[in-house]
């Protein structure tokens, strides 16, 4: 809406990962050599850690751009696959031909093949895993054991684990030190700083077109860093909804101003702007108590003093209870009880798609056995947001063959969408083939229902 009038050829701060907007500043472009000749020259397993939206992803795109041809990558973007299905997984990637019905031993002696023909062709394969922090531990454990694959002198596999701060929470845990022992690099990636921002901010313009000074002022610089605590994912959704205000406003910088609407357009910046919005409700019952309780005391007072000779003493002669503030704050009291008593719980509004898909879903899970699979197409805490996506895929696939869960994603309340009921690995992989090609370019991976059903018993 707003490129032509900022002279830009194409939208600067969309959040899905495009390497051509790569910014190496903030430590980003360091920390990618170094992974590039962690994996070409080093061994074991490789951690790279990051708070949500400091573009781990970003990352992870451009080392498989990055990387040598003789470098076979393998994306793992499902952190819920469970033990038994991670290594069909990964041989589906590699396109390994396997027996219909093949067992772990059988899927294993396949790679083990694959990865040896690559190590004679003088080729190495890494395997790429996002969300590693919401993997179970048990697969955490079975990934290891792929690092026993090995030569006299050679592993031949590579790992690399991209994760949030919990991922080295979950590493601590006593059943998975072998794991951690293996780690022979880690990196961190951590937020931009505030002197970086501005530079990020330009960059990003820059690439998508424009030629012109820097559009946003230092105090809208100063209050998206701020507010956005130095994670590009939402330095751009801030950046992006600035722009459209100031093209509202008809003008073409972007001050204090346009920043200030697009923070109260974010569900991040009010959180962080209403932090009294949350805690008033309790300071107003704990100042109603208050004053019950000063009330009650006076009166016990009245009651216990004696009266003098020749008068009575009356409630008048006695400091009064303070009777104003229970009445201002009576009525806030009431207003925060219907506040919504559950904050991450993903709503679902009655009578859509959503609501269907889910209830059907539930009768879908209960009557599969489970060595049924399925693919699955993506995830999503926002229910909004799934609901469009619902709407998008009905239009390029059966929508009675769609099915959506709960589970939780990052500890938060999730829901995975599925596609299909096929009665094994070979039916659901020719179905995947033949998925729309922008749907394959998200990565979509096969689940088995006993997965599914583990992953949401998990969650209940």
């Amino acid at each position: 809406m707003y490129y032509a009038h900022f002279g830009l050829k194409e939208p600067p701060f969309k959040i899905t990962p495009n390497t051509e907007f790569f910014f190496s500043g903030g430590n980003r472009g360091a920390v990618l050599d170094a992974l590039v000749y962690a994996i070409t020259t080093g061994e074991g397993i490789v951690k790279v850690v990051g708070e949500v939206g400091s573009g781990k992803t970003m990352l992870c795109r451009m080392l498989e751009t990055l990387l040598p041809q003789h470098v076979e990558s393998v994306y793992l973007a499902n952190p819920s696959v469970a033990p038994e299905d991670v290594l069909h997984a990964i041989a589906f990637e590699l396109h390994l031909p396997l027996p219909e019905g093949a067992d772990r031993l059988h899927v294993m002696q396949a790679l083990q093949n694959h990865l040896l023909a690559r190590h004679a062709e003088n080729r190495r394969v890494v395997i790429f895993i996002e969300e590693a922090q919401g993997m179970p531990l048990e697969t955490l454990e079975e990934i290891r054991l792929l690092t026993n694959l090995e030569t006299k002198h050679d592993k031949l596999l590579q790992i690399v684990l991209f994760g949030q701060p919990e991922l080295d929470e979950n590493l601590n845990a006593n059943q998975i030190r072998q794991l951690r022992e293996r780690i022979t690099h880690s990196f961190n990636l951590g937020p931009l700083e505030s002197n970086e921002i501005g530079d990020y901010l330009i960059f990003r313009l820059r690439t998508a077109g424009y030629f012109g000074p820097q559009l946003f002022t230092k105090g809208a610089i100063r209050k998206i860093a701020a507010a956005s605590q130095g994670l590009v994912r939402r330095v751009n959704i801030l950046a992006d909804k600035a722009l459209l205000a100031a093209f509202a406003d008809n003008v073409y910088s972007v001050d204090s101003k346009q920043v200030d609407r697009a923070i109260k357009d974010s569900e991040f910046g009010a959180e962080r702007g209403n932090i009294w919005l949350r805690v008033r409700p309790l300071v107003l019952a704990l100042s109603f108590l208050a004053a019950l309780a000063a009330g009650f005391g006076l009166h016990v007072l009245w009651q216990r003093l004696p009266a003098k000779q020749g008068a009575a003493v009356s409630p008048a002669s006695l400091p009064s209870a303070p009777a104003a503030p229970v009445a201002s704050v009576a009525p806030p009291v009431a207003v925060a009880t219907a506040e919504p008593a559950v904050v991450n719980q993903v709503p679902v509004q009655s009578a859509d798609n959503l609501e269907k898909r889910l209830q059907a879903t539930q009768a879908w899970l209960a009557s599969q056995p489970a060595s049924t699979v399925s693919i699955q197409l993506m995830g999503s805490g926002n229910a909004d947001d799934l609901r469009q996506s619902l709407k998008n895929l009905g239009a390029e696939l059966e929508l009675d063959q769609l099915f959506v869960y709960r589970t939780r994603s990052n500890g938060k309340p999730s829901m995975t969408v599925l596609y299909g009921t096929f009665a094994d690995r070979d039916a659901a992989s020719k179905a995947l083939m033949a998925l729309p090609k922008g749907l394959r370019s998200n990565h979509p991976q096969l689940r088995t229902i006993g997965g599914v059903q583990d992953e949401v018993k998990k969650t209940q």
